[in-house]
Parts: structure tokens; sequence; C-alpha cells
């Protein structure tokens, strides 16, 4: 699988970009087990379990991408309809044991580093993203000043494409971001445009009943 991907990584490295690892390892031990969780808070003890294999898992698909190039970054997959969050798989492993040198859900303060997603298809999606959300808490070790966007209500929420690009080229937007955005949502092509627009509309319905139900 991942040999048909290594044209496209070379294309991409030449390009100056670096290249990551979107990690599913604790999703894809439940898939490939078939492993059925039941709704009710899960042990810790099968938690565990679940993670030892999900890092022999993120081992060997780290092993096979680095083959093509050397990856130092990498960052979680929501897999909204998943009962665990992949990011689980750090609380009994460290990720820098790999050779890692950051995981943005962990390693940027989000309290200075405005975050923006497409997530859902659309750019103010809170409500239908159930994992791609950041903790504004406050990084004890970081010692840099604060800017003036100090919590989550400070910072600009932006509902169209138009409204962001007005606000760089205003100078309002701020200084420091990270984006995070799905190449296919940005097709020209009317067949794969209008074909992404349904499911991500049908995932969005599914994804907002799963919010509204975890938050009773």
């Amino acid at each position: 699988m991942f040999a048909f991907f290594s044209l496209r990584f070379a294309q991409i490295a030449e390009l100056r970009h670096e290249i990551g690892y979107h990690y599913e390892d604790f999703d894809l031990v439940l898939k490939n087990n078939k492993i059925k969780v039941k709704r009710q808070k899960i042990q810790n003890e099968f938690e565990k379990e679940l993670a030892d294999i999900a890092i022999e898992l993120f081992e060997k698909h780290l092993a096979e991408l680095r083959k093509y190039y050397p990856i130092k970054t990498i960052c979680m997959h929501g897999s909204p309809l998943s009962k665990y969050d992949n990011k689980l798989l750090w609380k009994y492993y460290n990720y820098k044991d790999y050779g890692i040198i950051g995981e943005p859900y962990f390693d940027i303060d989000f309290n200075e580093v405005f975050y923006l997603t497409d997530t859902g298809r659309r750019w103010d999606g809170d409500r239908v993203s159930i994992r791609d959300k950041v903790n504004r808490s406050p990084i004890t070790n970081h010692r840099s000043p604060i800017t003036d966007y100090q919590s989550q209500d400070n910072w600009p929420t932006y509902h169209s494409t138009s409204q962001i690009i007005q606000a760089v080229e205003s100078g309002s937007f701020p200084q420091k971001a990270m984006i995070t955005f799905h190449p296919q949502r940005w097709t020209d092509k009317p067949v794969p445009w209008v074909k992404e627009l349904v499911w991500q509309n049908v995932k969005n319905v599914v994804k907002g009943w799963f919010y509204v139900r975890n938050e009773r």
C-alpha cells in the first residue's frame, strides 16, 4: 500500500514540504480485531491492552513510511465514529521514543496559535467536529508572552473562505496559525465536488448526533 504513495511522497518532498504520519492505529486495532466496545466506560486494563496492540501497528506503519521519507512529526486522525481517541496511545507510550519531535495536539500552545480546520466542510464546524479540537489550557513550561487572544472566546470565527481571505488582506488574521484542511474538499471538478458536498453533509448530521449525545 505504501509503495503506491512513494512517488507522491517524492513529489511533495521536492516542493520542500514536510511529510508526517496521520495516525489512527488505536481505531484500526478495533476495526481489524472486530472488538466490540460496550457503551459504558471502558476499564483502564482493557484500554491498556488495546494500546499494546496499537503501538505495534504504529511501529509497523511508521517503519513503512520511513522507507520513503524520514518522518519526524505525527498528527492524530479524529476517527469521529470511533469510541476511542487515537491520542490515547500516548497515555501509555511516548512518541518521542520513536524519534518523533512533535504532535501538534500535544506540542503547540493553542493559547498563542490560532487553530482553523475545514473539518465538516466548513470553517466554523465546532458542533460537527468530534475530536478535531484543541486544548487552550496553559502550558506550564511555556515562557513566552501570551498574545491578545488568550482564550477560545477571543479568537476570531470565520464561516466562509472569503472571510479568511479578507482577514488576511486586512491584516486582522492572527499572526500565528495552524490550518488543517483536506485537499479533496478543494477540487474544481464538478462530480467530486458534489460528492464531497453530499457526503460531508450526511456525516455532519451523524456527528452532530454524536455530539449532542456525548454532551448529555
